[in-house]
């Protein structure tokens, strides 16, 4: 039995923990050993979770450790796994019993999943990727390592995420349109074209917003 310990116990923390307990692993392959967190009283007020046993910093790997991150932020995200990482942990997946993965998908390792998502056919999706709830892929997509998909969007068919992308709350992506590494598209926009390396689009249509 491995002891699974969440990165992260603010508001997203707690809900991948909820999630947790709701996958098929609970109790079979892994139990909740707690929280990794520099803020030791996050969870001050909040009933029915594990504790925090410590930053991420400070932890020190134990046997049957395996560990799965919970912020939403892509750059965040990726230097807190990565410290883990440099310890010797591991990481696991985390996919709610209700998504749909269909025939062919190609999956990475440390992924969250959330409920009622939909993969559809032969997409390919990297390590490290979150996927809210009642997200919807298309056939054919690529998704890339450290991305960020949010509630309630959509990738068309063939649509190209690449590494560290985030989609917010209910964008669209058009079928063939990719979107390079880094960038950033805002809440309920609709992606009709490619969009650069490390910029941030929205509207709809969306387009780039300067800074």
């Amino acid at each position: 039995m491995k002891n699974l310990i969440i990165i992260g116990a603010r508001g997203y923390g707690r809900e991948v923990y909820n999630l947790a307990i709701q996958c098929d692993g609970y109790q079979k392959d892994y139990v909740i050993k707690g929280f990794l967190d520099d803020k030791l009283d996050a969870l001050v007020g909040f009933d029915n979770y594990p504790e925090i046993i410590s930053s991420v910093e400070n932890y020190e790997i134990q046997e049957n450790d395996v560990f799965i991150c919970a912020l939403g932020s892509v750059k965040w995200k990726k230097h807190y796994v990565e410290l883990i990482q440099g310890k010797g942990g591991q990481f696991i997946n985390l996919i709610h019993p209700t998504v749909i993965i269909n025939s062919n998908v190609k999956i990475g390792n440390g992924l969250i999943v959330f409920m009622y998502s939909n993969i559809s056919n032969d997409c390919e999706i990297g390590d490290y990727v979150t996927i809210q709830g009642f997200v919807a892929i298309g056939h054919d997509s690529k998704i890339g390592k450290w991305a960020h998909i949010n509630a309630y969007s959509f990738m068309g068919g063939y649509a190209i995420l690449e590494d560290e992308v985030c989609l917010n709350t209910r964008a669209t992506v058009l079928p063939n349109v990719i979107i390079r590494k880094g960038a950033t598209v805002g809440a309920a926009s609709l992606v009709i074209k490619n969009v650069k390396e490390n910029t941030t689009v929205f509207g709809v249509p969306a387009k780039r917003l300067e800074f």
